[in-house]
């Protein structure tokens, strides 16, 4: 594993199928954590890092974006594998092939349409590291409404000239994944279009994953996650209506 992409896997979160305050429900083939009013017209789309939607972090952000009003999925793109560091034969390499954020992008596209047929009328997705990659191409569709990158992994120049709806990126001041440089870059390309808004933050002193992977200990870790939370809860607020 090269050393710009070891971030990922630092400080793997313990798994908890059980955690959150929503349920585990199959939504586009896939089975997904679910939280919020069922009856909202107005949808969030969570896509997770490489450890998974059972991460109880990553699930209580769902409900914190669930008590503003929206209803939040969140998939298993990964079909019951997030990656396991807790397994001496885990091979890193192999499941990027088998788990791809283009594979995730037309999974995605079942649990949006599942939702349309549910009478949600706007959509908005968050991606985090993995899922970051899979948030910009939907943003680059006409599938939803709007879209937050979180400390995003492998987002290419491409796929930010593709994107059409209003976008924010939230990124690191340390991450060799997604550094603070290139995400700038990204908004420059981005604010030149005039037809959708969009916005760029790099939060200080914090390193990749901070959004979900925080230390609960760590007063500013916490303080720095709970404000990009209310960042991208702000964007979905103002776009997702």
């Amino acid at each position: 594993m090269s050393s710009s992409h070891s971030q990922c896997f630092v400080n793997p979160p313990t798994l908890s199928p059980t955690c959150g305050a929503g349920t585990v429900q199959e939504l586009g083939c896939l089975k997904t954590y679910v939280t919020g009013p069922s009856d909202s017209k107005l949808a969030v789309l969570l896509i997770s890092d490489i450890f998974g939607y059972e991460a109880p972090k990553f699930r209580k952000l769902a409900d914190k974006v669930a008590a503003a009003g929206f209803l939040v999925v969140a998939p298993d793109f990964f079909y019951g594998d997030p990656v396991d560091l807790s397994n001496p034969q885990f091979d890193r390499d192999e499941w990027r092939k088998v788990h791809t954020t283009d594979k995730g992008y037309e999974d995605a596209k079942p649990v949006i349409a599942a939702l349309r047929s549910k009478g949600v009328s706007a959509i908005g997705a968050a991606g985090f590291c993995w899922g970051g990659r899979v948030a910009v191409k939907l943003a680059g569709s006409v599938d939803i409404q709007a879209a937050v990158l979180l400390h995003p992994s492998r987002v290419t120049e491409d796929d930010i000239n593709e994107v059409k709806v209003p976008i924010a990126i939230l990124g690191a001041e340390i991450d060799h994944i997604a550094p603070a440089e290139q995400l700038k870059d990204f908004g420059d390309k981005l604010s030149a279009k005039a037809e959708f808004d969009s916005f760029v933050k790099i939060y200080p002193r914090v390193a990749h994953g901070w959004t979900v992977k925080y230390n609960d200990e760590d007063e500013f870790a916490v303080k720095s996650a709970e404000e990009a939370h209310e960042d991208m809860l702000n964007w979905f607020i103002k776009y997702v209506k």
